[in-house]
């Protein structure tokens, strides 16, 4: 099975990419392993620094408990 970032050629991943990134992560927002992603391991860490910067600047939640109000 191949990496479907390398098959679109896909050199970097934005972490302003909201909607992209919530597709990599389970309901209670973890990062999905690379097992199930289906990425190599160069794409699955550009991903996962991709989803802890956009944590970090507060674009996502890092947990459920900070969706709900």
């Amino acid at each position: 099975m191949t990496c479907l970032a390398c098959q679109e050629k896909v050199n970097a991943v934005d972490y302003k990419d909201v909607k992209i990134l919530r597709k990599f992560t389970t309901g209670q927002f973890k990062i999905i392993a690379s097992k199930r992603t289906g990425f190599c391991p160069k794409h699955q860490r550009q991903i996962t620094q991709a989803i802890k910067h956009a944590r970090f600047m507060a674009l996502m939640p890092f947990t459920r408990a900070q969706t709900r109000k």
